[in-house]
């Protein structure tokens, strides 16, 4: 048995003098003093021996298995080192060498311009009412005045996901949702995305923005609508801007409007931006039908109202003298980052 044990030390000498990888080690130490191991083995023999003999074989053996234990840990120390000093061989860092730079990201152009007007309608003390893009064609048409067959159903360009659900042709449909729900005074103002079905090309997109207003409440006149515009384009496009109104027709207002800004350009001069008129329009607005404050359950004897609604799309562009719709959807980064 002492030969043995002698043996195993020579053995695991000349392995470990071998070895070249942590692996190499492992399966070194499990050969040799693992549960089956040749050492372990060698141990659970010493009851065989005379009682003269294991005191002697015993200390050999304990003296074998330390310096194996020791052996394995400086060699796996060093082979640490080695692949450390290799390691950082191989990822030299130079720091004299110019770091990358991180792009960082910014808000998209139609965000900055929708935060923009959310703020100035918030300072006036309306609030934001969100829905449901995917809409009861009741919201979207029927309790804003526009039964079926009704012309204006035609210029909508509907996309129908069921006879009576659609994608929402205007966020208009969040309003009648809030008069339902709330009861006078009201004052919100209601963006987000709609749909249309429309070909795609400089000024047309089949998703697109808007944001709609609307106010209820006892005394509430044609002077107010008109005050709270002007308020609204003289924040957005500066103190100098001018508006004015020009006879429409909307189903769910009456009277209705649309409303021009002097051209930002030129300041009503006339040139290739405003077309030469010196106006330009930006919004429809017009008082709340009867019909439509009715059929919220509101009383038109005794409450009145204005709405209006402008395009995200048609604001931004104008702001930033861009001439293709497309721009904004394409996600061109010589486009966006000069925003």
């Amino acid at each position: 048995m002492k030969e043995q044990l002698q043996a195993i030390k020579a053995n695991v000498e000349e392995l470990l003098q071998k070895a070249a990888s942590p692996e190499e080690l492992e399966r070194i130490r499990i050969q040799y003093l693992g549960k089956k191991g040749e050492l372990t083995a060698v141990l659970k023999g010493m009851g065989k021996l005379s009682a003269e003999e294991r005191p002697v074989i015993g200390a050999l053996a304990n003296e074998i298995r330390d310096f194996l234990g020791s052996a394995l840990d400086a060699k796996k120390a060093e082979l640490e080192a080695q692949l450390q000093a290799e390691k950082l061989q191989q990822e030299v860092l130079d720091v004299t060498m110019p770091g990358r730079k991180r792009a960082a990201g910014s808000l998209h152009p139609l965000t900055q311009v929708m935060n923009e007007v959310q703020d100035i309608f918030i300072g006036m003390g309306f609030q934001i009412a969100e829905g449901p893009e995917v809409e009861y064609d009741y919201y979207n048409f029927e309790a804003l005045n526009i039964p079926k067959n009704h012309p204006a159903r035609d210029t909508q360009d509907t996309f129908y996901i069921e006879e009576d659900i659609v994608l929402r042709t205007q966020t208009s449909s969040m309003q009648v949702r809030v008069m339902e729900q709330q009861k006078p005074p009201i004052r919100v103002i209601a963006p987000g995305r709609v749909y249309r079905s429309d070909a795609v090309d400089a000024t047309h997109s089949p998703v697109f923005h808007q944001i709609e207003g609307l106010v209820v409440d006892k005394g509430v006149t044609m002077a107010d609508l008109k005050g709270t515009l002007e308020v609204f384009a003289k924040s957005l496009y500066g103190g100098e801007a001018k508006v004015r109104f020009r006879p429409h027709h909307f189903p769910f207002t009456e009277p209705s409007a649309e409303m021009d800004i002097s051209c930002f350009v030129c300041g009503g001069e006339g040139c290739r931006v405003c077309k030469g008129e010196g106006w330009i329009e930006i919004l429809g607005c017009g008082m709340v039908h009867p019909k439509v404050l009715a059929n919220c359950g509101i009383d038109p004897e005794v409450y009145s109202g204005f709405a209006f609604g402008v395009g995200l799309e048609r604001i931004a562009m104008r702001r930033y003298d861009i001439d293709d719709l497309r721009l904004f959807f394409e996600n061109d980064l010589r486009f966006l980052k000069q925003f």
